[in-house]
């Protein structure tokens, strides 16, 4: 059985630090260049840029539609990095990410020094890299939106619950320090996405309560006074919101929002229990095999202390993302850094873990067809740079060859590897694929995606192309953020019909973007002006988020 090494010592700093600079590094790529994410992420960069633009710090607006989804904690992050750059008038996205890209490298080194508190400093190590390398974290750490921060505030409130889980070990006394911390996370975490932090966060100790059928970590947490700490940084906010709003902010976050969520699949993402673990093989790849490899090894030590611990971690957060209507791949994502421990922990530990696996014939096939899937996995994401840009752009890309023929042969090594039962090695040759590989996709492949990227191409048709400083522009064919975002909010998403009455009543400063589609019938509301009409130029590409081809026209009326 595997003895709680909880009396390990943690990582250095030096060596954190370097994690830290590593994960930094890795994720920086494409950062810039990639313009905005439909659907979500401009809509967070508009809200931001006009809370800047108006000083108003607490109503959070999408142009002239309250944003009522959840508390300003995010848009005041980005707002900071967006004033310290200097770039607001510029539209640029990278400052808007930054808060993201400094919070996953954070939860890196935190993730690093968990696992080496519970397992060693190899399992730190390892816990940090299969953490950083997974699909989801790479991708996340890229997005201007909240969950790379909530993430943060997760893992610094299991940081206080670790620190008092030690304590209870040792027999110390648990310092005040530490339910400060615990309950500050959570006040943070409640000012980003309201009542979602306390679902890990909560959950965790009182779960160790009932399982050791002892409240003594619950209570050196603090409880009969921390959650002063966290209302001291909610409330004032919520009060002064709930003014401004008379309380529609409150219906619509917390009854909408977070219990529609519950109930029902919002915007097309209801889906049934299960789904999370089916998601889990590319979410987490590449370590999302040694996690299934490592099953068996975490059954027979569940008693453990350590083991114990983070599995209380994982599980009711799972489970209810599992249960509840509303799924998508980033819902599990606070797990990710204990599942990352808990794996590594198996893996670095003393007896091998291929002794342990399955006995049985049938799981050990079971076993073998995750590992084949893990490999497709592997392949097509390998071999997904060149394809993209033959299939979307018709471009044959050496520097996208280069790619796939680095990435290739390390695949193929490290599933010799795990046949050979070497998981170890295995672990670091896909991790080193995975990380040549999002660091190629991102300089060398989604940037050249242009026939994805319509909205860049259509705020730069508007901008060479605008008769007036103050244009009024209409888009009748693309309602995306993105192009709101880029345009700096001066864009009315409208019908065919109130676009021509825009233009018929403006006709020296307005124009309109207008797909094919929709050409006969913006004309025909144009009646006798139709005569008149001018084509500025034509842009054409695919709506990824709706997977419709469109060739968009901005259309202004001659002066004649």
């Amino acid at each position: 059985m595997l003895k709680p090494q909880s009396g390990t010592q943690p990582l250095p700093g030096r060596v954190l630090a370097l994690l830290g600079l590593f994960a930094f590094l890795l994720f920086l790529p494409g950062r810039a260049s990639t313009p905005p994410f439909d659907r979500d992420e401009p809509r967070y960069m508009e809200a931001t840029a006009q809370m800047l633009e108006s000083g108003n710090f607490v109503d959070v607006r999408f142009q002239d539609k309250p944003r009522y989804l959840q508390p300003a904690g995010i848009y005041w992050l980005e707002a900071a990095a967006v004033a310290a750059s200097g770039t607001l008038p510029d539209r640029a996205v990278w400052p808007y990410r930054v808060p993201s890209l400094l919070a996953m490298s954070a939860s890196v080194m935190l993730t690093a020094w968990m696992g080496s508190v519970l397992f060693g400093a190899p399992a730190g190590i390892a816990a940090a890299v299969m953490f950083m390398v997974s699909v989801l974290v790479t991708a996340e750490s890229r997005m201007g939106t909240i969950d790379s921060c909530l993430l943060l505030t997760v893992l610094l409130a299991q940081v206080a619950v670790l620190r008092a889980l030690l304590d209870c070990e040792r027999q110390k006394s648990t310092v005040w320090q530490t339910p400060v911390l615990f309950w500050a996370a959570i006040g943070c975490g409640l000012m980003l996405k309201g009542p979602v932090i306390l679902i890990p966060s909560l959950a965790t100790p009182l779960a160790m309560a009932w399982v050791d059928r002892n409240f003594t970590l619950w209570l050196r947490l603090r409880p009969s006074w921390g959650w002063l700490i966290s209302l001291a940084i909610l409330l004032p906010w919520c009060v002064a919101i709930g003014v401004v709003s008379h309380g529609e902010f409150f219906r619509n976050a917390v009854g909408t929002n977070f219990l529609g969520k519950v109930s029902s699949g919002q915007q097309a993402h209801g889906l049934p229990p299960g789904y999370h673990v089916l998601v889990f093989l590319i979410a987490f790849w590449p370590g999302s095999f040694f996690v299934a490899a490592t099953l068996p090894a975490i059954w027979k030590n569940r008693t453990t202390q350590a083991v114990k611990y983070l599995l209380c971690w994982i599980l009711p957060h799972w489970l209810v993302f599992e249960a509840i209507a509303t799924k998508l791949p980033h819902y599990v994502l606070p797990t990710y850094p204990a599942i990352a421990i808990l794996t590594a922990g198996m893996l670095v530990r003393g007896a091998p873990v291929w002794n342990e696996w399955p006995k049985a014939i049938w799981a050990r096939v079971l076993l073998g067809v995750y590992g084949v899937a893990w490999l497709l996995v592997g392949l097509a994401l390998s071999v997904a740079g060149p394809v993209l840009l033959w299939k979307v752009e018709h471009v044959v890309s050496p520097a996208a060859l280069i790619l796939a023929a680095g990435c290739l042969p390390l695949i193929v090594l490290a599933s010799a590897l795990i046949w050979k039962s070497e998981l170890r090695k295995a672990l670091l040759t896909s991790a080193a694929c995975a990380a040549l590989l999002y660091v190629g996709l991102f300089l060398v492949v989604v940037p050249r995606l242009h026939s994805i990227w319509l909205a860049p191409r259509l705020a730069d048709l508007v901008k060479t192309h605008r008769p007036c400083s103050q244009t009024e522009v209409a888009s009748v064919s693309f309602s995306e953020p993105s192009l709101v975002f880029l345009l700096g909010g001066k864009v009315k998403l409208v019908g065919a019909q109130q676009a021509a009455t825009m233009m018929l009543n403006n006709r020296a400063c307005a124009v309109a973007l207008v797909d094919d589609h929709d050409k006969e019938q913006f004309l025909s509301a144009l009646g006798d002006a139709r005569s008149k009409v001018v084509s500025h130029g034509t842009v054409s590409g695919l709506n990824y988020s709706n997977g419709h081809h469109l060739n968009i026209s901005l259309y202004g009326l001659s002066a004649e």
